[in-house]
């Protein structure tokens, strides 16, 4: 079911009405999100729904088990458990026969014949979201940073809660499931701050991003690339696949909101960032921050100097590229932005911040180290990461560049627009400020966008495929 959809708006109209009509009842609430989330989740398969139940219920009876450890050497095979469960699940069905593949591939290439048997695995959509919320969650329990749940009904629902069951943000233990065991408190601002999400979300998914992703095909799947281009196409996946992915947090966001509940902004104007580092803590927050939390610092983070520190930033995003998809470009792409981090380290223990590059200059190495990346991570293989790279030394221009590249700055102008206001005020939802015609306007015209390109496409978001 998708958040671009007039089925999901139909679905939402039914569940709201019920939310409201069990209002008194957290119970009945609770009761209620957790069937309309595996309602939601089983549309695209039913089958899924096995694997969301027993994920849940084995990481609920981890926090009991954690709760009654009474050596801090039992505590940790406890955790370990849950951790080889959780991995060895998201492996089997996301990386199982990629690696059986790349294996047979190696063998054939020092001439050892070996035919694997693939399963041909349908990856369950979202597995490796709500898997790492699960996980936070057993994680929390066991630095104690929060106590365990003994209500399983509010621990599913904080597990399959469908705003962001499929694609996040991904929630934290301490912060989400407090949440779900509290009576909800919906106010005007909670519904102003929903609305205003939802059609900011919707349009940048519907109007934006959906109307990048032609010529970002076009570009991708020529067979002799211009720098042109390629520098045409990498940009209109860069802006594509920033509209898409934080507008379905921006819905996730939303929809939440509209139901008293407060999700972490995923999204914080990435694009504006004057370093890598800074990119990373304003792009996939939920994701950036849980691989901090949870994998560098467990690795030992910046405290075994500084050969170990490089290390643990190259596995972190290494990890982190492989948590998107099983593909060898995705391996690349987290091993380039973790070559970037560790350069940004060595440059800042070296130089100082009074040698600090030029805020104009830092941004544009920043940004083209980034939208690189966003080529590698875009192609479907390394022959044509070879392909694009090299079409980089090919400066002809096609007659048809300039025209997509004025489409382009058109249908980015939204996003630019919004996002100077944003910057300018260091509030992500100062629209809501505006006097009460602007802001009417503002919604109108996302409003009318939504309208003119809805249900043109449907694409799936770009993040459900992780």
């Amino acid at each position: 079911m998708l958040f671009n959809s007039t089925v999901f708006l139909q679905f939402f109209a039914a569940f709201l009405l019920l939310y409201y009509l069990c209002r008194n009842s957290l119970t009945a609430r609770n009761l209620l999100i957790v069937s309309a989330s595996y309602l939601f989740y089983g549309w695209w398969d039913p089958r899924f729904l096995v694997l969301l139940a027993f994920s849940s219920g084995f990481d609920f009876s981890v926090g009991l088990l954690l709760e009654h450890a009474a050596t801090p050497s039992r505590r940790k095979a406890i955790l370990s458990l849950s951790i080889i469960c959780n991995l060895t699940l998201l492996g089997f069905f996301k990386y199982y026969d990629f690696f059986i593949g790349s294996f047979a591939a190696l063998l054939t290439q020092i001439h050892v014949s070996f035919h694997p048997h693939t399963l041909g695995i349908i990856l369950p959509v979202g597995i490796s979201f709500y898997t790492f919320q699960s996980m936070s969650y057993v994680m929390d329990v066991y630095r104690r940073e929060m106590k365990p749940t003994r209500n399983l009904l509010n621990f599913l629902a904080y597990v399959s809660f469908f705003p962001q069951l499929v694609a996040g943000p991904i929630g934290r233990g301490h912060h989400l499931l407090p949440q779900f065991e509290t009576p909800r408190v919906i106010t005007r601002v909670m519904l102003a701050e929903g609305l205003w999400l939802v059609l900011w979300g919707l349009f940048k998914k519907v109007a934006l991003a959906d109307n990048f992703a032609p010529l970002v095909e076009m570009v991708f799947d020529h067979p002799h690339p211009s720098a042109p281009m390629v520098v045409l196409g990498t940009l209109a996946f860069g802006l594509q696949i920033y509209s898409d992915f934080s507008g379905y947090s921006d819905i996730a966001r939303g929809t939440a909101r509209i139901l008293g509940f407060d999700l972490i902004f995923n999204f914080n104007l990435p694009y504006m960032a004057g370093d890598i580092r800074d990119f990373w803590r304003r792009w996939h927050i939920s994701l950036s921050t849980w691989l901090r939390d949870y994998l560098y610092f467990s690795l030992g983070g910046n405290r075994r100097g500084s050969a170990r520190t490089y290390l643990n930033l190259l596995i972190t995003m290494l990890l982190g590229g492989l948590w998107h998809g099983a593909a060898w470009n995705f391996v690349l792409w987290g091993l380039w932005h973790g070559s970037g981090l560790m350069t940004h380290r060595w440059w800042s223990e070296r130089k100082g911040f009074k040698f600090a590059l030029p805020n104009g200059l830092a941004w544009g190495l920043t940004m083209l180290f980034v939208f690189y990346g966003w080529m590698l991570f875009r192609a479907n293989s390394w022959a044509q990461i070879c392909s694009l790279t090299r079409g980089l030394g090919d400066w002809q221009w096609p007659s048809w560049v300039p025209y997509y590249l004025l489409n382009l700055g058109i249908l980015a102008l939204p996003l630019i627009g919004i996002g100077a206001w944003q910057k300018r005020s260091g509030n992500l939802l100062v629209p809501l400020q505006a006097a009460p015609w602007g802001r009417h306007l503002l919604q109108c015209f996302l409003l009318l966008g939504i309208i003119l390109f809805w249900g043109k496409t449907s694409a799936p978001f770009i993040y459900f495929q992780f």
